[in-house]
């Protein structure tokens, strides 16, 4: 699964990466975003835009918000046919920004966190899906998933799931609203080339979504 990820990077990285004019505040400098959190997501809603959504994707039929912290993960194994997914992954496509995520390693009686990125530390995108959700009382909540797929070599040790990473073709392929035939973008949802990336143990405060610091990422 993923649980915490990062999004470090300055604000000129992520608006050339993602060939964006202007990024929602808050956006940078965040080293342990966690689920129920607003997170930056481009969409294309009618051209790509960087938006804030909340961690943890409300389905259109849920009666209360709360089923969302259930589901800040969706896999990609027959994503397409679920409930909770198979509209969202034909019509809300999305890539939540990143540049780094956390996974646990199990351990007889704990588990250590290890923190995973890029080894040119760019930022990327995982592949999502968002929602708009009314509730009984007016409410209105957008809300978002990030899909996850079986672990690359690097990350079997660690974990036996990844996020999916979309880049270059393939992220522009996953969002365009254009492409309504699930068959053209599941094979997408694989796991991101292991030679690419790097992974290593970092302080157990990332423990606690309070902790949002450098820290965090700092090896151990």
């Amino acid at each position: 699964m993923c649980g915490r990820y990062t999004l470090t990077s300055s604000e000129f990285e992520i608006k050339e990466r993602f060939a964006v004019r202007s990024l929602p505040s808050g956006t940078t400098s965040r080293y342990n975003i966690a689920p129920s959190q607003q997170v930056a997501v481009l969409v294309h809603v009618p051209e790509p835009t960087v938006v804030k959504l909340r961690w943890g994707l409300i389905p259109p039929w849920a009666e209360n918000a709360t089923v969302g912290a259930r589901m800040i993960n969706a896999r990609a194994e027959g994503v397409e046919n679920k409930r909770s997914f198979g509209r969202a992954v034909r019509r809300r496509r999305c890539l939540v920004l990143a540049d780094g995520f956390y996974e646990w390693r199990r351990l007889e009686k704990t588990k250590v966190p290890y923190y995973i990125h890029f080894k040119s530390e760019r930022p990327f995108g995982f592949a999502g899906l968002w929602e708009r959700w009314s509730g009984p009382g007016g409410e209105r909540v957008h809300s978002c998933t990030i899909i996850t797929t079986r672990a690359n070599t690097l990350i079997s040790d660690i974990h036996h799931r990844m996020p999916v990473i979309l880049d270059g073709e393939s992220r522009r392929a996953w969002l365009d609203p254009q492409t309504n035939d699930v068959t053209q973008i599941l094979p997408l949802l694989c796991p991101y080339r292991s030679e690419e990336m790097v992974a290593y143990p970092v302080s157990p405060e990332v423990n606690s979504p309070g902790n949002d610091s450098e820290r965090c990422i700092r090896p151990v």
